[in-house]
C-alpha cells in the first residue's frame, strides 16, 4: 500500500460545525458541559471500549454526541488512537474504504491517521483505499472536533462502510483490537424523516436491540446499520457491555416535530 502525504480537507465546516476555530472549541466546551453528570454512571469507573455517536450538525445531534464523548472525558490519557467508522453518503460503495491521505484536517488543527493500522485494515477482505469515499463525507469528519477537545493529541484510523455484512466490519474490528490504547467510535444516526412520535417509538425498539446486542439493525433504523451490526458482533465475542446514554431526536432539540431524526449515544465496556 503506497501512502501519500496528503491531507484530507474539511467538507463540512461552515456547515454541520463552526468553521472558526475559537467559535468551535467554545461550541463542543459547551455542549460537553451540557451532558448530565449521572449520563455515565452505569460505566462504574470503566473506560469505554467503543462507542455510538450521531453525526448531524451540532444544532441537533451536538447535545446527544457530546453524552458519548463525555463519558471519555476521565481517561482521555488513556486513549491515543480512535479507529473511526461511518456510513457512506456521498458515495456508493460497496465493501469499506481506508484513505490513502495521512492527516484530516478540521479547524481546530491536523489529525495525524494512523498509516500502520490503515495498512493493516487494507489488507482485509472488503476494504479498499480511496480518498473519494471521505471527500465530501460527514460521518466522519463530524466526529474529530469532539475527539480533539476531550481527548487532544491522538491518530485517527478513518473507515467509510458501505453496502457491506456486519461480520465483515467486526473482522476489522478485530483486527485492530490488539491495540489496548484503541478506541472504536461508530458514527451513526437512528431513524430519518419520521413523524416525532413514530420516531421515538422506533428508535426505542432499535435501542433495545442495541443494548441487547442483537446485531441485526436495518438501515432503516439507523443509517450506519452496518457499522453498528459489525460492533455488535464484536462486542458479544469480546463479552463488553452496552449502555445507553441518551436518546433523542431532532424534534427534542431543534423543534420541528413533523419529520424528525432520530439520534443514539451508547457506550461499551
Amino acid at each position: 500500500m503506497t501512502m501519500t502525504t496528503a491531507t484530507r480537507r474539511p467538507a463540512v465546516a461552515g456547515l454541520f460545525y463552526p468553521d472558526d476555530a475559537e467559535a468551535l472549541a467554545a461550541e463542543v466546551k459547551r455542549l460537553l458541559a451540557g451532558v448530565q453528570p449521572a449520563a455515565d454512571a452505569g460505566l462504574a469507573g470503566r473506560r469505554p471500549r467503543a462507542l455510538i455517536v450521531p453525526h448531524a450538525g451540532y444544532r441537533y445531534s451536538g447535545p446527544v454526541a457530546a453524552s458519548a464523548y463525555a463519558s471519555l472525558t476521565p481517561f482521555a490519557r488513556e486513549i491515543s488512537r480512535v479507529v473511526l467508522l461511518g456510513p457512506a453518503h456521498r458515495v456508493y460503495l460497496q465493501g469499506m474504504a481506508v484513505p490513502a491521505d495521512t492527516a484530516f484536517r478540521t479547524p481546530l488543527g491536523d489529525v495525524s491517521v494512523d498509516v500502520d493500522l490503515v495498512a493493516r485494515v487494507a489488507q482485509l477482505p472488503g476494504v479498499a483505499v480511496g480518498d473519494e469515499p471521505h471527500a465530501r463525507e460527514h460521518s466522519l469528519e463530524v466526529q474529530l472536533p469532539f475527539l480533539q477537545i476531550v481527548l487532544g493529541e491522538f491518530s485517527v484510523v478513518p473507515i467509510v462502510v458501505g453496502d457491506c455484512a456486519g461480520e465483515v466490519v467486526a473482522q476489522v474490528l478485530e483486527a485492530l483490537c490488539d491495540v489496548p490504547e484503541t478506541l472504536f467510535v461508530i458514527s451513526s444516526d437512528l431513524s430519518h424523516y419520521l413523524p416525532f412520535d413514530a420516531a421515538r417509538a422506533l428508535d426505542a425498539e432499535t435501542s433495545r436491540a442495541i443494548v441487547a446486542g442483537r446485531g441485526d439493525i436495518t438501515p432503516d433504523e439507523a443509517c450506519g446499520a452496518h457499522a453498528v451490526n459489525g460492533l455488535l458482533r464484536f462486542a458479544g465475542a469480546h463479552h463488553l457491555q452496552c449502555l445507553q446514554l441518551d436518546v433523542r431526536n431532532s424534534g427534542d432539540i431543534a423543534g420541528d416535530r413533523s419529520q424528525v431524526v432520530g439520534y443514539g449515544a451508547y457506550a461499551f465496556s
